[in-house]
């Protein structure tokens, strides 16, 4: 167990969700004035809720990507909630929409400063070269996670497809530092 306790924040949950049906997206935005659609520049609508603060993508192929929720249970909520508003607008749609967690990102303070040149040669699968970029690349195959680690102990997650995922990640490489007396606390 680590001498302290990280921060986690989870920062944006994307999910994918499938309608298997055809969107007319000219009638959305007959229906909802305030979409974004310029078929022109990108073949999706930009649908935004204010409560969950999201973006979901929509495609006429009945495809969508929601970005921006803190939380699965906030992506799935935001999901929901367009459809919802879609239904209101005139749209029909038929089923219920088949939704898949496709990326959570996540920061966190390990509240320690880390040798990232020692982390570099003693953990497995990392990149660091400092002078393209500041932080340790390292990926983590249990959870399948990338993380970006930084001297200040602060990390950026990315990649993983659950929240406890996250939590396990950023525990386990928590412990792994400390046992390589890789993080020093002042």
């Amino acid at each position: 167990m680590p001498k302290t306790k990280a921060t986690i924040r989870i920062e944006n949950v994307v999910a994918s969700a499938t309608l298997n049906q055809r969107v007319d997206l000219n009638a959305v935005v007959k229906g909802y004035p305030g979409v974004e659609y310029r078929p022109e520049q990108f073949p999706g609508l930009v649908f935004r809720l204010k409560r969950p603060k999201t973006a979901t993508l929509i495609f006429n192929s009945g495809k969508m990507v929601c970005t921006g929720a803190k939380s699965e249970k906030e992506a799935r909520r935001a999901v929901m909630r367009v459809i919802k508003e879609l239904k209101k607008g005139g749209i029909i749609i038929i089923g219920k929409p088949v939704l898949k967690i496709q990326n959570i990102v996540a920061s966190a303070a390990l509240q320690g400063l880390i040798d990232l040149e020692k982390a570099a040669l003693i953990l497995q699968k990392t990149m660091y070269e400092p002078e393209q970029f500041p932080g340790l690349i390292y990926r983590m195959p249990v959870p399948k996670v990338v993380i970006l680690l930084f001297a200040s102990g602060k990390l950026v997650c990315t990649g993983a497809k659950r929240e406890e995922d996250v939590f396990e990640a950023v525990s386990k490489l928590h412990v792994e530092l400390e046992e390589k007396e890789l993080i020093f606390y002042e």
